[in-house]
């Protein structure tokens, strides 16, 4: 039962919400693994990033994948938690690493055992529209407990646009994910944390434009013409109802697809 709420969740919401509110483009898809055990890791600004990665996996894949969530975002009896643990199969990741509190990758290392996906935001939290922060080592220090697991780069790009942090409404533009070449666990910490950096900043297998050196500006206010939009819609709020209607459609293809 859990598994089939969670393959419907992903046909009816959140695969027509990205691939048809926010048109993804995915570039290198076939780069992404069709089964586990497996690591998804992206640059984090955006409410939407969990959303966007879930939806470059078919609705059957829905029940392999778990989002790896801080603990004390998620925690608790609340409808965000239920949300989480139900839909994403969130896995509650303690960010404190208080002493005592045991093992903070064990239920991660449990899922990969077993042949599951995760999806880890390597920031830790989201970063600022247009900006991407250090990289924590969590990822790494899982990568090798776990050298046989591809980790697969996706840098994201439009989101922070679309919903960016603090934000409450979303817009109707476009955003893409670029599928980075998978890496394995080869020795050097040092030098795989490098390589997943340079990969999500700049992208440089896909040819995606660096996330890193974009310069944001109000992304609330400031319009960003969208080319799949007719030029002769030139005014910005002419322009949004094209594509609200343009999204809807969209989202009706992506559910029925």
């Amino acid at each position: 039962m859990k598994d089939l709420l969670r393959a419907w969740s992903h046909r009816i919401v959140v695969r027509p919400l990205i691939r048809g509110f926010c048109g993804l483009q995915v570039s290198h898809g076939e780069r992404l693994p069709s089964t586990g055990p497996a690591i998804l890791v992206a640059n984090h600004n955006s409410h939407f990033d969990t959303l966007a990665l879930f939806a470059l996996f078919p609705p059957h894949a829905a029940a392999t994948l778990h989002a790896v969530a801080a603990h004390d975002y998620f925690a608790g009896r609340s409808l965000r938690s239920w949300i989480a643990r139900r839909l994403f199969g969130a896995i509650a990741l303690d960010r404190a690493c208080r002493p005592g509190a045991g093992d903070p990758l064990a239920a991660c290392s449990k899922a990969l055992d077993v042949g599951e996906i995760l999806i880890l935001f390597p920031e830790g939290t989201r970063g600022a529209p247009g900006r991407m922060g250090a990289l924590k080592p969590g990822v790494a220090h899982l990568a090798c407990r776990h050298p046989e697991v591809p980790v697969v780069p996706v840098a994201l790009s439009g989101f922070d646009r679309i919903l960016p942090k603090d934000a409450v409404v979303p817009l109707p533009l476009n955003a893409a994910a670029h599928v980075g070449v998978p890496r394995r666990w080869a020795g050097d910490r040092s030098a795989f944390m490098a390589e997943l950096g340079a990969a999500l900043a700049g992208a440089v297998e896909t040819g995606a434009e660096p996330i890193l050196a974009r310069v944001p500006s109000d992304t609330r206010t400031s319009f960003v013409p969208d080319p799949g939009v007719p030029s002769a819609f030139a005014m910005p709020g002419q322009r949004l109802i094209v594509h609200a209607v343009t999204a809807i459609a969209r989202g009706i293809a992506a559910c029925l697809g």
